[in-house]
């Protein structure tokens, strides 16, 4: 059986009155040739009952409570070739994303170990993925490829797993295509999210 070209990778922590948009965006990709692998972290208001209807075939369950470790659990499970993180309240902007991405991969198709994209930050605006030569870290802002990956981990941090992980991959030296399209909405802050939690708001 082929492997699917990407694997997109969902850590859900009680999101199930958010996680519909995001679902629905990846839903709606005109390309759809992915696996998606849900990791319901940690999660007790239902999430995983509603995510199992929508996608059954890869919903994996875990008590860490941390965004990171959740993400590792999916970066075990992924067979694709490129990697892409997809947080449960975010959303992709249109249903091109995918599309674009594969642009990308096609044409450089042994030139490039990761794909970064802009985004909107709810709040702030438009963000753009490299400003003054440096990479945002975000990772849900960025395809990956799966075997440059490789053992690259997140760390066993509550927050701000994502700069470890992309400490990791640009020590590597990654090397990397900056589309400069916009893909991406990041609902900063949303009520009751582990941004939330660890930053001080508190649920």
């Amino acid at each position: 059986m082929n492997k699917p070209m990407f694997s997109i990778i969902v850590p859900a922590h009680n999101s199930a009155e958010y996680i519909g948009q995001c679902l629905n965006s990846i839903n709606n990709q005109t390309y759809q040739d992915f696996e998606l692998i849900i990791v319901c972290d940690a999660c007790t208001d239902g999430t995983e009952e509603l995510v199992r209807g929508w996608f059954p075939d890869k919903v994996i369950t875990t008590n860490f409570g941390m965004d990171g470790l959740a993400r590792n659990a999916g970066i075990d499970a992924a067979e694709g070739e490129w990697i892409l993180f997809l947080d449960d309240d975010d959303w992709w902007i249109h249903e091109y994303v995918l599309d674009n991405i594969k642009t990308v991969a096609d044409a450089f198709p042994d030139q490039v170990d990761m794909i970064a994209f802009d985004f909107i930050w709810k709040g702030r605006g438009y963000v753009r993925n490299i400003r003054a030569d440096r990479l945002n870290i975000a990772v849900w802002s960025k395809a990956f490829r799966r075997d440059f990956v490789g053992g690259i981990r997140f760390p066993a941090i509550p927050f701000t797993s994502d700069r470890g992980f992309m400490d990791e991959i640009c020590a590597k030296k990654a090397r990397t295509y900056c589309t400069g399209q916009l893909m991406y909405y990041y609902n900063y802050m949303r009520k009751g999210s582990q941004t939330e939690q660890h930053s001080g708001g508190g649920a």
